[in-house]
Formats: C-alpha cells, structure tokens, sequence
C-alpha cells in the first residue's frame, strides 16, 4: 500500500461525453478546481409521491419545496473553507481546491441519484465512466442523517472514496455499514446518552417522555436510554415514535400518529421530553403543535425539550411564522463549534445579486425574505421582487444563523482535514518525484483511497488552534456543547451555552453545567416526597410512581424521596416534622421543678414533724404514757422515721455515684429499723400482758435485752443483704435514653434488681409479721392499746408497698423515682401518725388521761 502511495498511477484518459435527455438535478453547485470536494447537504425536502411505476421515475415532477433555509450555511461553510484554503500559501500551493455541492433531497432515490452525479458527472448517468475529467473528485463530506449517509456509502464504498460526515450517528449504525472509508466529524454519540442521563440527573427529573424518530437510529436511541433508565432509577412516563414522512400522499395516515404523539405531549405530569431525531424533527413538532392546538392554548406548556446533537433548532420556510414559543427553554445537545474568525464577514458578501451557480441560492433568498428573484421560469409573480436591500443579520435565527452551527463547523473541520492530508500526500509525492526527476504534477493521477493512510493517522490544529484527531471508531475525538434555547415573541431566539459533556472526565463528572443560567420545571410521576416522608411503591405503576407517606413515629428524612426514614441517634429525637433531630435534654428529679420542691417540702415537713414529737416525748419522758411504751424503743423508732424521712431527700438531685449507692441502701436499712422497733413493740406489749398472769413464765423474756436483741437481729439481717448487694452489683448511674422521646433521664440503676426485691421482701416480712402480732393483740386494755395502732399503721405501710410494686414497675424517669419517694413519705408518715398521734394528742390535749389511774384500767 505505501509503495502506491509515493508513485503515481498512470490510466489512459478518457473522452469527453456529450450525451443527450439530461436529467433534471435542481439544487447543485460546482466550482471547479485541480482537486474537487464532493459535498452532500439537506436543505430542500420534496413530498415526494409514492412512485406508481406509471411513468419513468426521472420524469417526476418537482414541486415547490419546503426548504431547511437554516442549513443553507452548511452549504457556505463548505464554500468558506475552501476559498480559506485556496488563498492560504501554506497548504497546498499551486494547486486549486474545488467543491461539487448536491442536495439529498431527504429521499433516498435522489440521494442515490445525486451521488451518481457526483461520481460520473456527464449529461446521462454512465456508471464506472468518468466522462468529465475536469471533475478530479478526491472525497465526500455528507450526509446529515444516517439515511442519507449509508446511501451515499452505498456507492462510494466500490471506489474507495472518503466519506467524511457531519451527522451525529450511534456507533453500532456505523459498523453496520461495514467499510473502511467512513469518517465522522462529531463524537461518539454514547457520550451524549450519559451526558443526558447526567443532565436529568442533575437537574432530579425522574418522569420523562421519549420521543424517537421511527427508524433504527430511533431503535438504539430507545434501547439505550431504556437501559440507562433502569440503571439510575429514571423513568419513560411515555415512548412514542415520530413517522417519517417520505412520501406527500401518507402525510392523512400519519396525522392520527401525531394526534397520540400530541395526547403525551401535553400530559400534565411531564414535563421532560428528550427528542431523538433528525433535521426535520422539530419542523414536525412544531407542525404537530400548530395543527392539533389551533386555538394555541398549548403554546406556553412549560415543557423543557432535551434535543440529541443530530438535530437543530430550526422551521422551514412553510412554517416560519408560526409561533413555537412551546420550545422556549429548550436544552439541545450540540456537537462542539467556534466562531471561525472571517466567516461573518463571508456572509456580507452573500447578497442578490449572487455566483451565477449556486442553485441553493434562489430557493434559500425568496423563502426567507417573501420575494422573488428575476428568472426566466418566472410566469406569475406571487411575491414582490427581491430589491436586493435584504441582508442576513435581519434573518430570525430560526431560519438563519450568522454564528457557526455545530453542523457547519464539523464542515469546515472536515474540509480542512481533507486538505491537511492532501497536502501530506502531495508533499511526499512531490519529494518522491523530484528524487526521480517526474516531470508530472503532484495532483495529477491521485486517487481517493491514497488519502485514508493519512486520514487514519490524521492529528493537526485547525485555523483556531484545536487539534482534530480521528479515534479508533474513526469518529472525531471531543464531547458536546449544551445549549439553552431562549424563544422570544417575535419569534427571534438566542442560544447561551450552559455547560458540555467531556467524555474523558472521571466517572459521574462527566455533565459540566451552569445552572444559574436557566429555570428549569420539575418533571416527576408525582410531587417530590417531602422531608419527614418516605416512598411507599404504588403497586402496579412503574418504580417512579410512588406514594408519599409520613416517618413512623421516631424516625426521620432529611431529603427529598427518601427510600426509607431512620432513626435518630440515641442521644437525640425527632422534630415534629420529622425533618430533622433534636439533642434530648439531661432529666432527673431535681429540687427546682415543682414536683421536686414539693416533695422535697413534704419531706422536710415530716422531718420537722418528726422532731417535734421526739421533743414531745423526750420532754415528757417520766410521764406514764411514755414510760408504758417503752422510751428507748419509742425513742429509736423516732429516730429511724426521722432517717427514713431523711432518706427521701437522697432521690432528689442529679445522681452520682455516692447517692447511687446510699439510696437504696438507707432506705432498706431505716425502714427494718422502724419496722423491727414496731415489731419488738408489739412483741413487747403482748408479752408484757401476758406476763401479768399468775404463775407465767414470761415475765423473765419481758425486758429492755429482748427488745434490743429483736431490733438488733432484724436489723442485722438487713444491713447483710445489702453488704451482699453493695459487693456484688452495686448500683450505679446510667443515662436511660429509651424512656421518654425527649429527654435521657439520668437515674440510678439498681445492679441487681433481685437483690433490690429481696431488701423489699424482707421489709414485707417484718410488716407481716408486725401485722400478725398487732391484730392478735388488739384487744388488750384501753391504756395498753398500742397493739390496735400499730395494726392500723402496718395495714397502712402494707397497702403502700403493695401498690408501689406494680406501679414502680409501670413508670420511667422522673416519675418511676417520684413514687418511690412518695412511698417512702407516706409508709413512714402512716407510722408517724398511727403509732405517735394518739400519744401526742394525750400528752398534749389531754394530760389528765396521762396518769397512772389511767394505765390499771381495763375496757368492760
């Protein structure tokens, strides 16, 4: 292969052929040149008839087309390149670069055609005959869509010409063509699919309508966005497919395709539509809205249209004027482009009169401006005569765009790769020629196909300093421009560029964008579930149709569509929006609440209380009443109700360690003292009766040893559980954050619980037993009636500790210590009172009972 490359190939030349029934190609424009660029644009569209096979297919009849006007700068793009090229001494000097421009027609019969024509150019089609060698065709740039360009590579691919597109096309639609001289000016379109799947990502649309143009560039474009859906929890709120019209006569058939297309389009709940298309596309939306909404109650759907790079933002020149503010806030994926210095000035120059042969010219001129240019085929004058005032920049840019287009600047990179690898070619040629003393020019005898060594390996700047290079896929390196369209009323727009997709940033940075430049709506199967909401799925809908509903109790979301609410730390608690935690606050009984301070008053009260009964009885000590009772037993039993009442106090105040272990174990203690003191009182008072009987025995137990030994005994077996308590699990402080919702209530914990309910059971036992001696000894003598109150006070102290048990179990915090204390002042206050206030009353109110009179007399 490189030895062709540096020698020419010699071919005997052939005749000029003046052949006759020329065959009608409306649009075209040659300038001739020693090199010529073959280009394939699309910028009429005939509606065409289906062929009837009635009359000879090259005799149709060409109607008034509907013109693209906007691609007419494909058109001058590729004529500025080349003059560009033409008058640049560095390149390809002394040598002529020429262009051959035909339409496609959007039909696939005169893109065939055309291509022929380009091919073979002579007065008849004579294939594989060159009939005109003024016509040296080196390469192809073209077509826009895929259809057009798999036509043209179904010809050119027998003659191994390059064929360099300007379309944006899916990379399995390239392999299906299956030839090695197929060359894309954009990026791989695979990087435009992510860089959409990020932009709706980014901007949290979930519920969008697919609309694909019904061929197979429409088939992968659905496929892939399918897959891509379900792999970041996107969903199609619908898939419709936008017809073809190839032929006038379907266009009734098709009307009731769009009539659906148009039921989806103005579903309320979608509010994203990515539109997968051709150049045409959004020329058919816009005839779409323009028909079924007649009365234009659609125009301002609020409905955000995310076009993919093969498209354009244009009318026609039928449907200029009809409104489209329906596209306003448009997002386009657009193949990269630069103002390319020198091309608007190019266009000042574009006036009537124009070049005698540029055929596009007339029909771009009379749609865009209303008027009619001077012909010889003019027979009726519909609109005035063009008075050649017109200018460009008057153009809305909808129909025409003095800045480069994507497309147009894919155009002239394409033009000036071609002539950087021509210029390759030429220069090692020509070094090989003077080494061989050829007197043959260098252009002389090329062949197309010498050109793809150095299109495969193609890496230059351009005239702006980017570099064009050619990847493995023969597709153009680079990413994407986004695009926001801004539509005004009088139907002029702008574009901002908004951000770009670079397809060689790291995974998930792949969207570059600027969103304060834009607002966009929110489109969703439903509303977005608030914080302090969860999803619930709504069965039989698709993944993204859900139900909103509240956090459970306890739990919270802090953003949007939260899958599933979660708990707040421990230390923590939910608002009542549940959007958000709040820190719980530390709680224990403390002095400065109210319940606090009141139990605490009612404390020092019966402590108070307590101490002036002890003065009462230690100041009326000789006194009968007081002797009869047994002072030293009276005297300890004040004392240990004083310690009990003191003892409450120690459950009031934040918890320690020290309070922690003196709590339960005072309180288990004082209160066996007392009740051991009462039950050595009753034992006491009924053996003491007893004893006055002739003859008895128990005169020698009665005495202050038994007592002593009663209360030591009892005491003892006390203070040992506790020892036993304290030594195996002692209680500590712990912080309870499970109790209460807003608060962690510092408390003590008891260690043990089993050893807390065996210092209660023991206390049981001695009220039991208390209680049981008391009763039996209730009907001894008025004056030695103890026995009946201290019955009443141990039915007292039993009946508070047996409603304290299920109640301390069925309260936390505050409370659960609230009704220990309680339990504690009223068991002790019960003593108190039954036991002391008769005496009192006696000592106090009435001293004349308190003599020993009194004390011999028996109850009749």
């Amino acid at each position: 292969m490189f030895f062709f490359l540096l020698f020419p190939v010699f071919r005997v030349k052939s005749l000029l052929c003046h052949l006759g029934e020329p065959i009608p190609v409306p649009n075209q424009w040659y300038q001739p040149g020693d090199v010529v660029i073959g280009g394939m644009v699309s910028m009429a569209n005939y509606q065409f008839n289906e062929v009837s096979f009635q009359q000879h297919p090259s005799l149709e009849y060409f109607g008034h087309p509907d013109v693209l006007t906007k691609f007419y700068q494909h058109i001058l793009s590729l004529v500025f390149a080349v003059k560009e090229i033409n008058e640049n001494p560095e390149i390809l000097y002394n040598v002529t670069l020429g262009f051959y421009i035909h339409d496609s027609y959007y039909n696939a019969l005169m893109t065939y055609w055309t291509t022929l024509d380009l091919l073979f150019r002579s007065e008849r089609f004579v294939p594989s005959y060159k009939c005109d060698t003024r016509r040296n065709l080196i390469s192809i740039i073209g077509g826009l869509s895929f259809g057009t360009s798999s036509c043209i590579a179904d010809l050119v691919k027998f003659y191994k010409i390059p064929q360099l597109t300007y379309g944006s096309f899916t990379p399995q639609e390239v392999h299906s063509i299956e030839i090695p001289f197929y060359y894309s000016m954009v990026p791989n379109e695979s990087s435009q699919y992510i860089g959409i799947i990020r932009l709706l990502q980014h901007f949290g649309w979930r519920w969008v309508g697919l609309l694909a143009i019904d061929n197979s560039q429409g088939d992968h474009f659905l496929q892939s966005m399918e897959s891509l859906f379900s792999q970041h929890g996107i969903c199609s709120a619908s898939t419709e497919r936008i017809p073809f019209l190839s032929y006038w006569d379907k266009f009734f058939e098709m009307l009731e395709k769009w009539k659906n297309i148009y039921k989806h389009i103005i579903d309320e709940k979608t509010n994203i539509f990515i539109v997968c298309g051709e150049s045409l596309t959004i020329a058919w939306l816009t005839d779409i809205m323009f028909w079924l909404d007649r009365g234009h109650e659609q125009n301002s759907l609020g409905k955000v249209w995310i076009m993919t790079a093969q498209m354009d933002y244009l009318l026609t020149g039928m449907n200029k004027k009809w409104d489209r503010q329906f596209f306003d806030g448009a997002i386009c994926f657009k193949g990269h482009s630069k103002e390319i210095p020198g091309f608007k000035g190019f266009l000042k120059f574009i006036k009537h009169p124009w070049i005698q042969g540029d055929n596009f010219f007339p029909l771009f001129w009379e749609q865009v401006f209303d008027c009619s240019l001077p012909s010889p085929s003019l027979t009726k004058l519909v609109n005035p005569f063009c008075t050649g005032q017109e200018r460009l920049e008057d153009i809305p840019g909808a129909l025409f765009e003095v800045e480069m287009s994507g497309h147009s600047y894919s155009i002239y990179n394409a033009a000036s790769v071609l002539a950087q690898a021509l210029h390759t070619l030429f220069l090692l040629r020509s070094n090989q020629r003077h080494f061989l003393r050829h007197k043959l020019s260098e252009y002389e005898d090329s062949q197309p196909w010498q050109l793809h060594q150095f299109l495969k390996g193609m890496k230059f700047n351009n005239s702006l300093g980017e570099t064009l290079t050619f990847y493995d896929q023969k597709k153009m390196e680079g990413g994407f421009d986004i695009i926001n369209i801004v539509v005004f009323p009088n139907s002029t727009f702008q574009r901002h560029k908004i951000g770009k997709v670079d397809p060689d940033a790291l995974k998930g940075k792949e969207l570059i964008i600027n969103e304060d430049m834009i607002v966009l709506p929110i489109s969703l199967c439903n509303e977005h579930c608030l914080p302090g909401y969860q999803k619930r799925k709504n069965e039989g809908k698709k993944f993204c149709c859900y139900d909103c509903v509240e956090c459970p109790e306890g739990k919270i979301s802090k953003e949007f569509d939260t899958v599933a609410c979660f708990q707040c730390p421990d230390d923590q608690y939910a608002n009542h929006k549940k959007d958000g935690c709040i820190m719980k606050t530390i709680s224990f009984l403390s002095y400065e609440e109210p319940l606090g301070l009141s139990l605490a008053t009612v404390a020092t009260l019966f402590v108070l209380t307590t101490i002036w009964v002890l003065g009462i009885f230690i100041k009326h000590k000789d006194s009968p009443i007081v002797k009869a009772n047994n002072r030293d037993l009276t005297y300890t039993l004040l004392i240990s109700l004083l310690l009990c009442f003191f003892c409450s106090l120690l459950y009031i105040g934040q918890p320690g360690r020290i309070t922690c272990l003196l709590r339960q174990s005072a309180f288990g203690l004082t209160f066996s003292l007392s009740i051991s003191c009462v039950l050595a009182k009753t034992i006491l008072v009924s053996l003491a009766f007893k004893a006055t009987k002739p003859g008895s025995q128990i005169r020698t137990w009665v005495g202050k040893r038994l007592a002593v030994s009663i209360v030591l005994l009892c005491s003892l077996l006390q203070a040992s559980i506790c020892i036993v308590w304290l030594s195996t699990s002692p209680p500590f402080p712990e912080l309870d954050m499970h109790s209460t919702t807003e608060e962690m209530v510092l408390q003590c914990n008891e260690g043990s619980v089993f050893m807390f309910y065996c210092v209660l059971s023991y206390m049981a036992l001695l009220s039991l037993a208390s209680f049981i001696v008391a009763f039996q000894a209730r009907k001894l003598p008025d004056s030695f009636n103890e026995a009946k109150f201290i019955t009443f006070s141990m039915l007292a102290f039993c009946s508070v500790w047996n409603s304290f048990v299920p109640t301390y179990l069925s309260t936390r915090g505050k409370t659960m210590v609230a009704v220990e204390i309680f339990s504690i002042l009223s068991s002790s206050a019960g003593l108190l009172g039954c036991i002391f206030s008769p005496k009192c009353y006696i000592i106090v109110f009435r001293p004349d009972l308190n003599n020993r009179d009194q004390l011999i007399r028996r109850h009749i």
